[in-house]
């Protein structure tokens, strides 16, 4: 399994688009991470994989989502 630097296992935010009706809530929490698009809807700023910094933050929007649209994935090397 892949970790960052803290020891904690890295993650890839997952967005559900069938899910997902662009309220924005998601880029509120990680404006370093998403962005929106001209109708809302959350684009990644760089990339999807969330180290320890916005750890804390990636999980609070996964929990806040009002469409239960976001997932945080583990990475693993196999």
């Amino acid at each position: 399994m892949t970790h960052t630097g803290s020891g904690e296992p890295a993650q890839r935010l997952h967005i559900d688009w069938t899910r997902c009706d662009g309220r924005g809530l998601c880029h509120e929490l990680l404006p370093e991470i998403l962005d929106r698009d001209d109708w809302g809807y959350p684009l990644a700023v760089d990339t999807l994989l969330i180290g320890p910094r916005y750890g804390a933050a990636a999980r609070d929007a996964v929990a806040l989502c009002p469409r239960l649209a976001l997932a945080l994935i583990p990475l693993d090397n196999g």
